[in-house]
């Protein structure tokens, strides 16, 4: 038997339920996963709270990144048994075992354990297609990231040095910003003892930055236009304080801004992207360049305790829940 965490209707945590099922058979092109370690993101809250809406009364297994192991395969599949994959997906991750198509698997390289694959699916590959991307940075290019202490945070200060980025982040608690600094930021700033806008205008010299990285939304969007300077592109990819509603496409024009609204979904559709940057990035890592920092474990049956924490941000790096 299998287990699955599934939501019944859109709510809070208290939506969860474990549901018992036969271990599902894979169809042609697809592959059985017995998963090992799944990763929590703000996402899942999203899709669990009905914020990112789907169909009722059908119930959720929600999740976007997971690894496992092979254990049967459908026809016109040439993946073997047994062999390590991880993958970024819209949902479904939180179960035991699973039926996923097998060109949307990566293989695990050796040296990589599946904890850590599962914890950078969703969120290293946020950073890549956000670096490269959603404003390309270059050598010398300052830019702020909020969230600094979070999962994409920690990956994101980190890659940004690795290009010669100069990196300011943003963390809610002292304990947040000495790690986010121990993980590649030139400067982190305590948003809620300090104004970050005056702060990174003055560690700019008045300037400003590049871009902006914003997963935060309502709180943060209108104040991330005033630290950009001209011509300056502000990137939000997240609403973990809820949409930015008093946003206008008006507050742009105080410096000919660019703003963007990007999904990874989006990248990993394009041929060949999810192969290309999920090996660039497991390279980093095992290079040594990029070090995943998991902050908290829970078993698979208690994700609303992870949910919980979540929401409340008690929560650092990356978060791991074990089937």
């Amino acid at each position: 038997m299998s287990y699955a965490m599934v939501v019944t209707a859109p709510g809070g945590v208290e939506s969860f339920r474990r549901v018992e099922r036969e271990v599902p058979r894979p169809g042609p092109g697809e592959v059985s996963l017995r998963q090992t370690a799944v990763g929590l993101n703000y996402i899942d809250v999203y899709f669990r709270t009905g914020l990112y809406p789907w169909e009722v009364p059908s119930d959720l297994v929600t999740g976007g990144e997971a690894a496992g192991v092979i254990e049967a395969v459908g026809p016109g599949v040439d993946l073997p048994v047994g062999l390590r994959v991880a993958y970024t997906g819209r949902n479904g991750a939180y179960a035991s075992h699973r039926v996923i198509a097998a060109d949307q698997l990566v293989p695990i390289p050796d040296g990589i354990s599946d904890e850590t694959a599962a914890a950078v699916m969703l969120k290293g590959l946020t950073v890549h297609y956000l670096i490269h991307h959603s404003y390309p940075v270059r050598a010398g290019d300052c830019v702020l990231v909020h969230a600094a202490a979070g999962g994409v945070g920690l990956l994101a200060g980190q890659w940004l040095k690795h290009k010669g980025v100069r990196a300011i982040g943003t963390a809610g608690t002292a304990e947040k910003c000495t790690l986010a600094l121990a993980h590649g930021y030139d400067a982190v700033i305590d948003y809620k003892t300090t104004d970050f806008v005056a702060e990174t205008m003055r560690l700019t010299d008045g300037k400003g930055v590049k871009a902006v990285y914003d997963s935060v939304g309502a709180v943060t969007v209108k104040k991330s236009v005033e630290v950009l300077e001209t011509f300056g592109t502000l990137v939000c990819f997240g609403q973990s304080s809820g949409p930015a509603l008093d946003f206008r496409i008006n507050d742009l024009a105080r410096g000919s801004l660019r703003l963007t609204r990007p999904t990874l979904f989006h990248h990993t559709a394009q041929p060949g992207w999810l192969r290309q940057a999920s090996g660039e990035m497991f390279d980093l890592i095992l290079a040594g360049k990029i070090k995943v920092e998991i902050g908290q474990r829970y078993d698979l049956a208690d994700v609303a305790s992870a949910h919980t924490a979540l929401e409340a941000r008690k929560t650092t790096g990356c978060t791991i829940l074990t089937p």
